[in-house]
């Protein structure tokens, strides 16, 4: 396959008349800027590499928009997680893959092509395994393999109710794990998945109040891929993790397990000065996830001297409320603004330039680092991903380099994607993914039957 795009961001910035070679087996295999066009290649007017969620929930898709009515007269992210074990209390293998199927699908039309999958739904009701013990892990990937984007799943130890070592709640039962479960569960799928070049597994911690460090130590020296924890998302959180071992979440956790470039603290909302700079000092990716952060009222997370630190962030959709990379980002930077009252706020001290160019960079970096990607973007070798831009949903025409981007993430009322290609296959063309009608249908049933509709 050849394409050949009027402009596309490449590594080293955005290049005129680019030609696009993909081979047969799914990866770049030339990528020439001040090209002629040649015979047989597809036009493109705005190319750009596709972007990554590094944090998902797949089944929290089938209650987006459920979860608005004030319950009590103090809601607040725990109250909201009383709904979300409802849903995920009745969710069967089955449903699992409808509406992770739906959820990817509509990852790829908003310009997704790679998810982070951070799995912890392990067991039937009542925390019966079930006879292929890797069994929804095995369905997340299946819906993943169906639509066509690039999957790295984290099988997610679940291990007690809280940092003092209370057993979970009869509504957490389906999650329970053990550090060895976990290895069985990890070794399983990648076997199951040999031949499956978009599908890929790593490891979750669900968080510390969940997890001993201690007990999963043998599990994360057996781990090569990525690494992915919650942490000081809610400041309940970073209250009982102080009374109970004298040391907030982050700090904590970098003065007891090796953290490095391979791990990702999710959300790492409510940071001290100390654990702001120790953490980008860590190499690990700040994974935020704007949109359901905001949505339940975590907090923000302070930007402003966690990137003047040097560190690194990616960003997820998570609870799946809405799907969306340029709102996520939108929402990442005004977050920033109202917080500081200024503008451009994202951008380290100093820096001159694109607000929205800047951003999409440093997402696909930490979205890269975070899925355990070796290399993306338009770069020969690198899988073939890329996402074609609508020039029709752009807020003004003629639009050039970071111009584009600003305006994708700041001025368009949609995801302005056209076409999406992953692995070396469209996708997505002309904004619709190839098995909408099919994909759609199945998740209509089965939410249907899920909220008994």
């Amino acid at each position: 396959m050849e394409l050949f795009a009027e402009q596309a961001l490449l590594p080293d910035g955005w290049r005129r008349n680019v030609r696009i070679t993909v081979s047969s087996d799914g990866r770049f295999d030339a990528i020439v800027p001040d090209s002629d066009m040649p015979a047989g290649a597809e036009r493109k007017a705005i190319v750009v590499p596709s972007q990554l969620s590094l944090h998902s929930h797949a089944f929290q898709r089938g209650m987006a928009g459920l979860a608005e009515s004030r319950q009590n007269p103090a809601d607040t992210f725990w109250t909201w997680r009383r709904l979300m074990y409802q849903l995920a209390h009745r969710i069967s293998p089955a449903q699992m893959q409808d509406i992770a199927s739906y959820l990817y699908m509509e990852m790829l039309t908003a310009g997704y092509t790679q998810v982070a999958e951070f799995h912890y739904l392990h067991h039937a009701s009542g925390g019966v395994a079930y006879g292929q013990v890797a069994e929804m892990s095995l369905r997340v990937g299946e819906a993943a393999h169906a639509v066509g984007i690039g999957l790295t799943l984290l099988p997610t130890l679940y291990e007690r109710g809280g940092f003092d070592g209370r057993p979970l709640q009869e509504a957490q039962e389906r999650f329970a794990t053990t550090p060895e479960l976990i290895g069985r569960i990890v070794s399983e799928t990648r076997s199951a998945w040999a031949g499956r070049p978009l599908l890929s597994v790593g490891l979750g911690l669900h968080s510390l109040r969940a997890v001993d460090l201690e007990a999963a130590s043998d599990l994360l020296v057996a781990q090569t891929g990525p690494v992915h924890i919650h942490v000081a998302e809610q400041q309940k959180e970073v209250e009982e993790c102080v009374a109970s071992v004298g040391a907030r979440p982050v700090e904590y956790l970098l003065s007891h397990a090796d953290v490095d470039e391979r791990w990702c603290l999710v959300h790492a909302t409510h940071l001290s000065s100390s654990e702001v700079a120790g953490m980008a000092r860590s190499g690990a990716v700040a994974g935020l996830c704007p949109i359901t952060e905001a949505n339940l009222g975590d907090g923000l997370f302070p930007l402003e001297s966690y990137v003047n630190d040097g560190g690194r962030f990616g960003i997820g959709s998570d609870s799946n409320v809405l799907v969306s990379p340029w709102e996520e980002l939108r929402t990442l930077e005004y977050g920033q603004r109202l917080f500081t009252q200024t503008r451009c706020a994202a951008l380290p001290a100093e820096t001159l330039g694109s607000t929205g160019g800047w951003l999409y960079r440093q997402a696909l970096d930490g979205g890269r680092r975070a899925c355990g990607l070796e290399a993306w973007g338009l770069v020969a070798g690198a899988r073939a991903d890329l996402c074609v831009l609508d020039e029709d949903l752009l807020p003004l025409p003629y639009l050039q380099d970071d111009a584009v981007l600003d305006a994708a993430i700041f001025g368009s009322r949609q995801p302005p994607v056209k076409n999406v290609l992953c692995g070396g296959q469209w996708r997505v063309r002309d904004g619709r993914h190839l098995n909408h009608d099919s994909v759609t249908a199945a998740f209509r049933r089965t939410v249907r039957t899920l909220l008994d509709l």
